[in-house]
Order: C-alpha cells, then structure tokens, then sequence
C-alpha cells in the first residue's frame, strides 16, 4: 500500500457509496483515525444533501452525485475516473451498488492504486479484466467482504500451494429452515429481514435467494485465482466464523470475529498494519455454540449457477449479473416470484454472447440480452 502521504502523514481516502451501509461504517473507522486518514473524496448516486453533510463533517475536498450535480464539485464520471488515478487520492474503498462501480475501480487500478472493494459485481461481471488490469498495472485489490477478508487474513502468512479448499460460511438468510412450499409466496418486505446483518434492500434480497453467497464464490476464484471446485460454501446461522481455509495437512485455519462491518473495512484501510478495535471483542467466557450445516441446493440452486457461470468463462459472469438485477427488479415490482428468481437467471445463462468481459461495449450487450430473456421468462 502507498505510503502515508499527506503533509501530517496519513492516509489519503476516496470513500465511493459513502451514503450506504459500507460507506458509512468506512466513515466511522476514518472518523475514528483521522489522525492516520484524510477522506479526500465522497460520492454516492441519489442522496445529494445527505452526501453534502457527510462531505462537510470529513473535510472532504471533492464530493460527486451522480444524479445530483447541484452538490457536486466533481463535473462527471470521467473527471471522477481522473482524481482517483491522479496524486491526491493513496486508496479507493469501493461501495457502489451494481457494475457502477467499474470504471472508477479500473481508473484507480490503472494508476497502480489500492482498491478495497467491497462491490461485488466488479468482480462478477468482470473478473478477468480487473484482475489483469490490476496485475499490469500494479494496483491492488483488498476485499472488504467479510467472508473474503477472512480467507484473505487466514493466507496471509501461507503457502498458497498448499490450500485444499476455502470454505466460505453463509448465514443461511431469512429463509433456509423455511420450508420449500412457502418460498413462493415470500414478499419483498420478508426479504428485507435479514437475521445477521443490516443491509440494503438489494444485498438483503440477494441474500435471501444466496445469490450474494454464488457471488461471492466467483470473487473467490477470481481474488485468489482457484477454480471453483476448491470453494465451498457452508451454512454457520451465528455468523461468527467469516470464513475457512484448510490445508493439504488437515490444518483448518478460521477467522472469527464480530458481525460489524468496521472490522473487515478497518483491516483493509490499515493494511499491513493493526489497529485497535472499534468494536467489542468477543465474549468467550459466556456460553455460545456455533452450527454448521450443508448447503441445500435444490432449495437454493444460486450457488451452482455461479459454478456454472465460471467454468463457461466470457460474458457468463455478466450475463448472471445482470440477469439477477432485472429479476430482483421485478420480484420487487410484484411480476416474479420469489422461487422464480433463480430459475429465470438460469434461463439467462443460456443466452450468453459471444466474446470476453474486456469492453464496457461488450458488458453491455451481455446485460441486455440478460434483461430481455428474464423479462420473457
């Protein structure tokens, strides 16, 4: 990561969605270091006034809107692309909802920046692209993800050849002890009530269905650069484990810690370094138990999609992206049934163009071939 850079020696941050849930937490561990962080630029795409206030309580210099060019001193996406390569910004933290946040990643990647990324449809759609453009660049991608923060801390120190498989838990959502016959008749609101995290609605959907876990599996092999097979996913309700890694020895190293989000961002915000805690430490003298149990892929096919996905390579990944918006988009609109949604992203899946993830042109095509076979579906 660069070097401490401004003239009082810290950090130099562009927080992008600082409006959401991640950016606000990213907000928090800023506020808490600004003695070792300078919050430089804010952005978010709808909530101008709210993003004004937060730009004024960080001192931020630059502050962009994407639809809200009123609170805006950053004229537009390009001019956005190029304060985030150029020297006053040292790390990105990505939490733009959707395939919005591409450029801007790319941007940063390209000028050999450090991208802590907690998108991810980044990845997703686009995970050979980013991760080239990374490794030619010199940028660096940290994840923010829990789950991906574990397996990131637990390789740190490891023999990548020697990992057998990454285990990747999974809260189960709203609705994985509920039974078959009733998830036809899940409302948007019961989607929203998520058991472990505090989410927006969007992630919290895609929680319920698990096709956050499926993407999750793809930013797996992406980040690490390990074939799906060597990724597996396992259902812990308590949430207390983010994720696991065992060896060719039988060694199981786990990274456990609390449900906040601050944890994994701070992590990657002080990367190499640790800082004290924001959060209460976990509590092991009072009594906890910790479950785990096997994935239920006929309840929840998403994951295997993602598998799919993955070993057909090209625009696969975008196409499930963008499949999976427009059939969220209309269960929420009342069109869809819930135990609809998967199945009409499959049928996306069928109609993949031609051609690689590696031009915004090329994303496109894939998302609206994807958009029109789950609006007939």
């Amino acid at each position: 990561m660069s070097s401490f850079s401004d003239q009082n020696g810290r950090r130099r941050l562009a927080i992008l969605g600082a409006t959401g849930s991640v950016g606000r937490s990213a907000i928090a561990v800023a506020q808490a270091y600004s003695n070792r962080f300078q919050t430089v630029c804010v952005t978010c795409a709808r909530q101008g006034k709210k993003l004004q206030k937060i730009a004024q309580e960080l001192h931020a210099r630059y502050c962009f809107c994407a639809f809200d060019a009123s609170v805006s001193n950053v004229g537009s996406e390009d001019e956005l692309c190029e304060l985030l390569a150029g020297p006053e910004i040292d790390v990105v933290l990505c939490a733009i909802q959707g395939l919005g946040a591409l450029k801007p990643v790319l941007a940063a990647l390209r000028a050999g920046k450090t991208v802590c990324l907690a998108t991810k449809e980044v990845l997703v759609a686009a995970g050979e692209w980013v991760m080239e453009t990374a490794r030619q660049h010199g940028g660096r991608i940290l994840p923010v993800d829990s789950e991906h923060c574990a397996i990131f801390q637990c390789l740190r120190h490891e023999d990548h050849d020697a990992l057998r498989r990454m285990i990747l838990t999974c809260s189960g959502g709203p609705f994985y002890r509920c039974a078959s016959e009733k998830l036809h008749a899940v409302t948007p609101a019961e989607t929203e009530r998520h058991p472990t995290w505090a989410m927006g609605p969007k992630i919290t959907l895609d929680s319920a269905t698990l096709m956050n876990k499926a993407f999750e599996v793809m930013e797996a092999a992406w980040l690490y650069g390990v074939p799906e097979s060597q990724i597996e996913v396992v259902i812990h309700p308590q949430a207390l484990i983010h994720s696991m890694v065992e060896f060719v020895d039988g060694a199981v190293l786990a990274q456990l810690g609390p449900t906040d989000m601050r944890l994994p961002i701070q992590y990657c915000l002080t990367y190499p370094e640790r800082f004290p805690s924001l959060m209460r430490p976990l509590d092991f003298a009072s009594p906890m138990s910790m479950e785990f149990l096997p994935l239920d892929d006929q309840r929840f096919p998403a994951i295997d999609l993602a598998r799919r996905a993955l070993r057909m390579g090209g625009l696969a990944g975008a196409v499930l992206n963008a499949a999976n918006d427009s059939a969220c988009r209309r269960f929420r609109e009342g069109s869809l049934a819930f135990d609809a949604i998967v199945p009409a992203i499959a049928e996306a899946l069928a109609h993949i163009p031609a051609g690689k993830a590696d031009s915004f042109a090329a994303l496109e095509q894939a998302a609206q071939i994807a958009a029109e076979t789950v609006k007939k579906y």
